[in-house]
């Protein structure tokens, strides 16, 4: 099914309000919030060229539950489509019917009890407690107190490198009652507060008071005295890694590491909103495998 090319005035304005509360409450990427769009568009196209009454706008009040589950199977069986693109339509209906709940608009959100289909996806490999503890040891054995604020850091907070590498001194708070670190420009352009463990928070107070205060970003590269690249961190990660004779790990097992863990006890959206996805069904990866434990 083609995508119709417009759309009746009554339904652009619908989505155009649902997307203008997600600009303005929700740290959503440009690129995300099309999506959002082009789903609804989407499924208002399949709607209008199914529904046996031949309406040309979405009677939101008038959507079952049914409807949504007719969809679904069409996206699987008539346009064959992947489950991960099914799920992640369904989810942005998800949304907007919630949303809609929420003003009152509709009485009951239909989207409700429609299931997501399940996905094959291949779980990131689990860190173990015994490699993380060897990780840290390999670190302060032989690395420099920077690079055990780093190492610290991800393993703790589940930022991606760039991230790690765009941090100013001013972004690790540490005078206030909540300990957070400030992520200004993320991978998805969106900004947010994680909150800092008290284990992260010893490191980084050691590492503060005795850093260069010359210095603009929190961690500079040793060498040049500029911002360190997300290369170079790697590669002081992965020499750790060697040094601490881990296997099949690299920089980024650290953030997956910190998803697991963290899912064991962190809402879903609360977990999303801290590890900076933009879709509850990238976290769902983490939330999935509590049945599977840590070792």
């Amino acid at each position: 099914m083609k995508e119709p090319h417009e759309i009746s005035k009554q339904s652009g304005q619908v989505i155009q309000n649902f997307i203008h509360v997600l600009t303005t409450q929700k740290d959503l990427s440009a690129k995300t919030l099309r999506e959002y769009a082009s789903d609804l568009k989407h499924f208002i196209g399949w709607f209008t060229a199914n529904d046996n009454e031949k309406n040309t706008d979405l009677p939101i009040d008038h959507i079952a539950t049914a409807t949504l589950v007719r969809y679904r199977e069409a996206m699987q069986d008539t346009m064959g489509l992947k489950p991960a693109t099914i799920n992640r339509r369904l989810i942005t209906l998800k949304r907007f019917f919630e949303w809609a709940a929420s003003e009152g608009i509709i009485a009951l959100d239909p989207s409700k009890p429609v299931k997501l289909l399940p996905e094959d996806k291949e779980k990131p490999r689990k860190m173990t407690n015994q490699e993380e503890e060897a990780l840290i040891s390999a670190t302060r054995q032989y690395g420099s107190l920077r690079d055990q604020a780093i190492v610290f850091l991800m393993l703790h907070t589940g930022l991606w490198p760039m991230e790690v590498c765009d941090l100013k001194p001013e972004d690790i708070r540490l005078d206030t009652p909540s300990h957070h670190v400030i992520v200004q420009s993320g991978v998805r352009n969106n900004y947010r507060e994680v909150p800092l463990n008290a284990a992260c928070r010893v490191v980084l107070e050691d590492y503060m008071s005795k850093r260069s205060p010359n210095s603009t970003y929190l961690f500079s590269s040793e060498k040049t005295g500029d911002r360190l690249t997300e290369r170079a961190l790697r590669h002081l990660i992965q020499k750790y890694m060697k040094a601490a004779h881990l296997e099949g790990l690299q920089a980024h097992h650290l953030r997956h590491r910190f998803g697991y863990v963290m899912a064991a006890t962190t809402p879903v959206d609360l977990l999303a909103q801290i590890m900076g996805h933009d879709r509850q069904s990238t976290t769902m990866i983490y939330i999935n495998a509590i049945g599977t434990e840590l070792p």
